[in-house]
Order: C-alpha cells, then structure tokens, then sequence
C-alpha cells in the first residue's frame, strides 16, 4: 500500500538489504583458500583417520521440518512480492515513473515482474497443496514508501532479499532434485528482477562475482518489518 507515514521505520530495513547485496566474496581469495583447504585436507584424512576413529560431523539443526516448509517459506516472500507490485503499481499509475524521467516502457517491465511474482505464488501454492500442505496465505502489508521513487527502492530491497533467500534456503532441498530444480528455476528469475531494479536505481546490476546468500533468520530480520499481520 502507499502510506503517508515518515519512512524513517524503514530505512534500516532498506539499509540491512543492501547491506547483504553489498556483502562480497574475494574470489581469489576464495580460489586460494579451496586449493589450500582441499590439500590440507586431503592430506590430513589420511594421518587422522589412521590416527582415531572416525567420529560423525556435528550438523546444525536445519530450520525447516520438510519440504513443505521450505516451500512455505518461499511463499511468504512471493505473497509479500506480489502483493507489493500489484497493489503499488495500481497506486503509482504509469505516470508517476515517468514523472521520474523514465520512459513508459518502465511502468509495463515493472508489471511483468509483478506477474511473475503472481504466477511464483500460484505455482509454490499448487505445489504445497499436492504434497499434502498448507500454503501459508497473503498476509497484511506496509511497505513504507510515499513516492515511485520509494517505491523502486522497496522493489530493490526486495527482490535482492528474495535472491539471497533462495540461495540460502537451496541446502535444503538437495535430497528432492525436482524440488531443488523448480526452486532454482524461480532463483534466476528473481535474480533478473534484482538487476533491472538496480539499473532504475542507479546502482550496479552485478556488483560481485559471488552472490550472498542469507539464512532464512537475516530473510526474516529483513521482510518481517513490511508485514503488518
């Protein structure tokens, strides 16, 4: 919704997202660390495992009960996606984009991105459904921005989020390839969205090599201040 209110309660959500789009990984830092790891370890299972018995890794609780879980945590970020571009856009007009300078075609690119976030929901809902869930429903949202110009920068937050959500929640369903696949498929998606966001924002549409991912805990941190109820 578009909403009078001083955005001042929201700046730091804005600045959490873009401080994780921010957020980079040195690849060749990375590269140098793998190569020396990997030596290190291949070297070290030898004398260890010759050593002491071989004890089982200590794994972190993973946040999520099942697939539908994880499917339901997608779909709360898709509900919060497309009920922001469907209900904003509705608000804002073609005219208040290009009030901003942009061309109208804008205004048509923007709505195609809420259309996919629509057809994101009714696919993760059919989903859910068909392995016996309940799709999580749309709730009730405040997304903070008076203007087109607010509008494009909730956008980015946004999307950005939903990027680093998907790749931080992809560990989960490694055990069900097909739910892994259709979960990727709507990453790269989402990830298009992020960088044409960019670009109206003024800012880089590929800042890094490497893409951030974040734990559905800093997603939640992140999205939990737009949802009123």
């Amino acid at each position: 919704m578009i909403t009078t209110e001083p955005q001042d309660r929201f700046q730091p959500v804005l600045r959490r997202a873009a401080d994780a789009r921010r957020a980079t990984i040195s690849r060749r830092a990375l590269l140098r660390t793998s190569a020396i790891g990997g030596a290190m370890v291949a070297f070290g299972q030898v004398n260890i495992s010759m050593a002491q018995p071989a004890t089982p890794p200590t794994t972190e609780e993973a946040p999520f009960a099942g697939p539908t879980d994880v499917l339901n945590y997608a779909l709360t970020l898709e509900h919060l996606e497309a009920a922001f571009y469907r209900d904003g856009l509705a608000a804002i007009g073609q005219a208040g984009f290009t009030g901003l300078g942009f061309q109208p075609s804008v205004f048509d690119w923007l709505s195609e991105i809420g259309a996919h976030e629509a057809a994101h929901v009714a696919t993760l809902t059919d989903v859910i459904t068909q392995l016996g869930g309940t799709p999580v429903q749309e709730g009730v949202y405040d997304f903070g921005y008076s203007d087109a110009a607010g509008f494009l920068q909730v956008a980015q937050a946004l999307e950005d989020t939903g990027v680093a959500a998907y790749g931080g929640a992809a560990q989960y369903l490694i055990d069900n390839d097909e739910l892994l696949t259709a979960a990727l498929t709507i990453h790269g998606v989402e990830a298009r969205h992020a960088s044409y966001l960019a670009l109206l924002n003024g800012a880089v549409p590929y800042p890094d090599a490497f893409n951030t991912s974040l734990t559905p805990a800093e997603v939640l941190e992140i999205a939990t201040p737009f949802i009123q109820q």
